[in-house]
């Protein structure tokens, strides 16, 4: 069998198995769950689905973010810099950490609940790897800080401090700690916009700007994919380190654009509908476009982030990692995307604007004619 076939068959075989198994089931053994923030992004989609499998869930935040959300629930108020003593003697058959960003919190928390709480879960990041240039396994090298003390979180530093988080868990709970290390996490609620770009792009119609080929590999988990995913290691007790994002080669920057073009037609039918006018990594560099921060989602195939596309998630597989087609993916985050105010819908927090876009699309016909 020829890689590419390999790679559909197991794409088809784990689609089917999300399309199959949607994971809202009510649980075998309700549990008691404490999540470590909640109201955001990632913990918004946890919450949800925990309570529809039955859990009983309690948030411990600020109380500053979506505090009308699960109004239900349990909710402790607290910060995790210092001011976490309403969590000590309390018991809880697991917590989820989907909010640590600095070892010292993560150590904090982790001390306090380690002689009440059976298991802990972290969700950690793929940039803890040294080196995106290549494909990472989990038994990859991560990255390291030379001074372990700073708190300040930054695009050098946000690595290597995730990775400082995932041992600051497993020093204080000792084999009960499970890590997640998510890709790029898409979908409804996403306050970056990084994959929301493409959908919402789309949704304007007309010629769109897209990156060097339609082959080029692409790599990200939908938060409720990496919601079914965190819960079953939870309750099927399941621990170590797990990366978690779509196969390599399972989708393509071809399926992003053509599955944004197809939401977009569905549910806006701009005019003029979207298309794309793919332009060749080599011309976008001249124009000073920059992989991820230009172009979300893209990071190119060569450079030091090529292999950030390639990450192995066969440990998550064999998990029971699930992810689900991208269409549904796009099809829902646009839906979300137009419900949002419409400050957020015109000025995404990713991507080109609508001007700069069309100077590199005008600059590039001007060249295609040249060689013509």
């Amino acid at each position: 069998m020829r890689r590419r076939e390999f790679v559909h068959a197991m794409s088809s075989a784990v689609l089917l198995r999300a399309a199959n198994a949607s994971g809202k089931e009510k649980s075998q053994r309700p549990l008691r769950i404490l999540i470590l923030g909640g109201t955001k992004f990632i913990g918004i989609h946890i919450t949800e689905l925990a309570l529809q499998r039955g859990h009983a869930i309690t948030h411990f935040n600020r109380g500053k973010t979506n505090v009308d959300l699960f109004p239900d629930i349990e909710h402790i108020k607290g910060d995790r810099d210092g001011q976490i003593e309403a969590l000590r003697g309390r018991n809880w058959d697991a917590v989820i950490d989907d909010s640590g960003y600095l070892p010292r919190h993560v150590r904090l928390s982790a001390e306090l609940l380690a002689p009440n709480v059976q298991r802990y879960l972290f969700v950690s990041t793929i940039s803890v790897y040294a080196s995106l240039a290549k494909a990472n396994t989990e038994d990859s090298p991560v990255g390291k800080i030379a001074d372990e003390s700073v708190e300040k979180v930054g695009d050098e530093s946000y690595g290597p401090l995730k990775a400082l988080c995932e041992r600051a868990a497993m020093t204080a709970m000792p084999g009960r700690v499970a890590v997640v290390r998510p890709g790029l996490i898409v979908g409804p609620h996403d306050p970056t916009d990084r994959f929301t770009y493409w959908p919402a792009r789309a949704a304007r119609g007309g010629e769109m700007l897209a990156p060097d080929a339609p082959g080029d590999r692409i790599q990200f988990i939908d938060a409720r994919d990496l919601a079914a995913f965190v819960l079953k290691l939870v309750e099927d007790q399941t621990l170590g380190t797990f990366n978690a994002a779509s196969a390599p080669g399972m989708f393509t920057m071809g399926d992003l654009v053509s599955s944004s073009v197809n939401a977009a037609n569905a549910l806006v039918k701009p005019s003029p509908p979207p298309h794309a006018e793919w332009v060749p990594e080599a011309f976008l560099k001249k124009q000073e476009i920059q992989p991820w921060a230009d172009m979300p989602v893209w990071f190119g195939e060569s450079g030091e982030f090529a292999g950030a596309s390639s990450t192995s998630v066969a440990r998550a597989s064999r998990a029971g990692l699930a992810i689900r087609p991208i269409q549904q993916t796009v099809n829902d985050t646009l839906a979300w995307h137009l419900q949002r105010p419409a400050q957020e819908q015109t000025k995404l927090s990713a991507g080109l604007s609508a001007e700069r876009e069309q100077k590199v699309l005008s600059a590039w016909h001007a060249a295609s004619e040249r060689k013509s």
